[in-house]
């Protein structure tokens, strides 16, 4: 009898696995996992809510609790630059993957009509990160993300895929919205402090104009410029995000009689972000 107790007390402990520790850059990049992983993976993202990826520094439980990861989701975000070797290091049996694989990068802060036609980076310029702000290209994050997690937990990988498919049916759905809400705008150009959003103008056909050059707050002369490219070119709409600080494009929204507005790329709720910056932008480029 005590045997029988045993044998049942241990079958349904048997069935249980732990779930995958996966490690993202950023919060959004855990939502994707999250997504696709459902209950499979506990997924943390390295930089916490509210903090800058530009200057972030993991805290020591974060380095801890990367020993019992086994994928770390890169995006190439700056802090990332600094880290990824002492990130490696903390587990060197964890696996890396670059969600940007595939991707055709842009150069931080380019706009979509440079020279090449989509502000492709080049040799020597600085990649922009910020690769999820764009609907399709997050399809092809997901994809990849889908394969790397059904080679670590092949048991699931049947769920992973229909996780994947419904995720991807919402991106779609979130894509056709988009381009409903923003195709008819007559004025294409909107600033920002922090160049973030290249990705989401590129898709879209609209043009991102910004105050941060190359990391850089802009001096006074600078700053005078910037306002009267923004005159010149009707620019209406000047976004921040929290991460940043808001004084320079206050200033210019300020002086051009545009609209301020926060917009966060790195929300957690990824439909219901990219929603919130589509309405915020038709509402402040209608004429």
């Amino acid at each position: 009898m005590r045997k029988l107790l045993l044998l049942l007390m241990l079958v349904p402990a048997a069935g249980l696995a732990e779930p995958l520790r996966v490690f993202a850059s950023v919060v959004p990049i855990q939502t994707f996992v999250e997504k696709i992983g459902g209950e499979h993976v506990d997924a943390r993202a390295m930089v916490r809510p509210g903090f800058n990826p530009q200057t972030y520094d993991p805290t020591p439980q974060q380095i801890s609790a990367l020993a019992g990861a086994v994928l770390y989701v890169r995006t190439g975000v700056p802090f990332e630059d600094a880290w990824m070797e002492r990130i490696r290091s903390a587990n060197p049996g964890m696996e890396v993957l670059d969600a940007r694989e595939g991707i055709r990068l842009r150069a931080l802060g380019a706009h979509a009509d440079d020279e090449d036609g989509r502000g492709a980076a080049h040799h020597g310029d600085e990649q922009d990160p910020h690769v999820w702000t764009s609907p399709p290209l997050v399809r092809h994050m997901v994809r990849v993300s889908r394969d790397k997690l059904s080679t670590l937990d092949p048991a699931h990988a049947a769920e992973l895929a229909r996780n994947h498919d419904a995720f991807v049916a919402e991106l779609d759905a979130l894509d056709r919205d988009l381009r409903a809400l923003l195709d008819p705008l007559p004025n294409r150009r909107f600033m920002v402090f922090h160049p973030a959003w290249g990705y989401f103008a590129d898709t879209y056909g609209l043009t991102q104009v910004p105050i941060e050059r190359e990391g850089k707050r802009p001096g006074a002369r600078a700053l005078a410029a910037l306002i009267e490219q923004a005159k010149r070119e009707q620019v209406r709409a000047v976004f921040v995000q929290p991460q940043f600080a808001k004084r320079h494009a206050r200033q210019v929204a300020k002086a051009i009689d545009g609209v301020e507005d926060a917009v966060d790329p790195l929300a957690a709720d990824y439909d219901a972000n990219l929603r919130h910056v589509g309405r915020e932008l038709a509402r402040a480029l209608q004429p």
